[in-house]
């Protein structure tokens, strides 16, 4: 058995579930369908991402893609566990998880609706530290390829999950009884919020992209504002999802081949899904109702595993991060990596600002193209930082 120890000799996480499935592959599951341009416009809509080409058909079809087209983060969209599944394999006794970051590669594919994406996942590996929020604190990796329906490498996705001890996050309560409460907004301060967020879609609604000439270190993005974070606003994401929809993915499990996706790991029975129970009932296993999701949206729940407050997604902050710098980019940008880092979920009545900065540029890079590097900084109304982010992007020449 493998055990990791503290200082505190009371404080001990048992990972000898998790050493069997380094290197592994793992989580067979696959969505059903193709995607369609309902789903892309959904997801847009759920991320607050008002750039015309996702979901304005008329626009889209005047623009030089001829239709709607899917978001770069939009892959996650088509993904079982959007990236984080593989990350989460192996029992830990008396844990829970929270997402702690993503690092995404693209390869010039774009997705649009009728495209269907395939899945090859493993699990890294893992590294044990200690934390202020819980003490021994596991980070593990999980590694996913997305191909389209022609084979076609669309993208790969890097996952972090924070998998800790319910217990011991609890006793030392670093989000405390006020994420119980959220701010209320006035009707002034909604005003201003509405005003920012307004001048961010107006900002480049005609994707106009900046030339990589033109473009210097120092150039500041125009800033965004999401929220306020709201039970209505963490619905709409997690619906958004295609998985989370009752009935759209199977277990797809080659032959001889065993799946750690369905066994125990560790949470609590009330955060776990009941994957016998979803076929009479779906509720059991859509995540938001009964499952590991659930503390999103209850109160008591979220208090059981130490956040306090109900709290939003990690990987909608990724989706608002690679959105931000694709907005910015214009229809002639791409971004070819991405990578963020998530410091603290977005709770319930806060708002997130996003500012983000041209750090670097490379005449030569990886990609074979000249890029931009831009760093990007969530922060709360309160200064907080919730995520940092870099993504580097192409621009016309």
């Amino acid at each position: 058995m493998s055990n990791t120890k503290t200082s505190d000799a009371a404080v001990q996480l048992d990972l000898s579930d998790l050493d069997k499935w380094v290197g592994k592959p793992v989580i067979f599951a696959e969505l059903w369908d193709p995607c369609n341009a309902t789903d892309i416009r959904r997801w847009v809509m759920a991320m607050d991402y008002a750039n015309p080409i996702h979901w304005d058909q008329e626009f889209a079809a005047r623009s030089q893609f001829g239709g709607i087209v899917a978001p770069q983060s939009f892959a996650v969209a088509m993904d079982y566990g959007h990236g984080c599944h593989p990350a989460c394999v192996g029992k830990i006794p008396g844990s829970h998880l929270i997402f702690g970051g993503e690092e995404w590669w693209f390869f010039g594919a774009p997705i649009r609706p009728g495209d269907k994406l395939f899945q090859k996942r493993r699990f890294d590996g893992y590294d044990v530290k200690d934390t202020s929020f819980a003490g021994p604190t596991i980070f593990t990796r999980g590694d996913t390829e997305h191909r389209n329906q022609n084979g076609v490498l669309v993208a790969r996705e890097r996952a972090t999950a924070i998998r800790y001890l319910r217990e011991e996050a609890a006793k030392r309560a670093v989000y405390g009884k006020e994420k119980a409460n959220p701010k209320r907004w006035t009707k002034e301060e909604l005003a201003e919020i509405q005003k920012l967020r307004y001048q961010w879609i107006l900002s480049n609604r005609e994707g106009k992209s900046p030339a990589y000439g033109d473009v210097k270190v120092g150039d500041k993005l125009p800033r965004r504002v999401i929220g306020p974070h709201t039970i209505t606003t963490f619905v709409t994401e997690y619906r958004a999802f295609r998985q989370n929809i009752w009935g759209t993915w199977r277990w797809n499990v080659p032959e001889g081949v065993y799946d750690p996706a369905k066994e125990d790991a560790g949470f609590a029975s009330d955060m776990t899904y009941d994957h016998d129970a979803r076929k009479v009932d779906p509720r059991m296993g859509d995540g938001l109702y009964h499952g590991p999701s659930s503390g999103h949206l209850n109160l008591e729940k979220a208090e059981n595993i130490a956040m306090g407050g109900m709290y939003g997604y990690g990987a909608s902050m990724n989706a608002w991060h690679v959105d931000y710098v694709a907005y910015w980019a214009g229809h002639n940008g791409f971004i070819w990596h991405s990578t963020t880092q998530f410091r603290s979920p977005a709770f319930e009545g806060d708002i997130t600002y996003i500012d983000g900065e041209v750090v670097d540029k490379q005449d030569r890079s990886a990609y074979g193209c000249p890029v931009a590097v831009v760093q990007v900084k969530m922060s709360t109304q309160t200064g907080e930082t919730i995520l940092k982010g870099t993504a580097e992007v192409q621009l016309p020449y």
